[in-house]
């Protein structure tokens, strides 16, 4: 499970709590809350004993609010990219009708 390593630390930091504090309350590895910190990785037993210890619900430790960032991140440069290109191909036709039309010209 995906979960969102600013808030694990932060919800452990307003604890007060080491990182060792923390995997001994839940029961699992040093290991493993240092990994739910740098990458947000869980296992569904982690995140049920996570959410017990921090007396907070699954939603509030999910990724959400970064997924929803990233996914807007695409589709900014989706329409930049679309953008780009029509700019592109209407410059090249307007060069394409303009060498047509001094060719024709001649």
């Amino acid at each position: 499970m995906q979960l969102n390593p600013k808030t694990i630390k932060a919800l452990r930091q307003k604890l007060d709590w080491t990182q060792q504090q923390l995997a001994d309350a839940c029961d699992v590895s040093l290991r493993t809350i240092q990994r739910v910190e740098k990458e947000g990785a869980a296992s569904k037993e982690t995140t049920m004993a996570l959410c017990a210890v921090l007396e907070v619900r699954q939603g509030e430790l999910i990724r959400l609010e970064e997924l929803a960032a990233s996914d807007s991140k695409t589709q900014i440069i989706n329409k930049q990219n679309i953008t780009a290109v029509i700019a592109i191909s209407s410059f090249a036709s307007f060069a394409l009708g303009m060498i047509t039309v001094f060719l024709i010209m001649k």
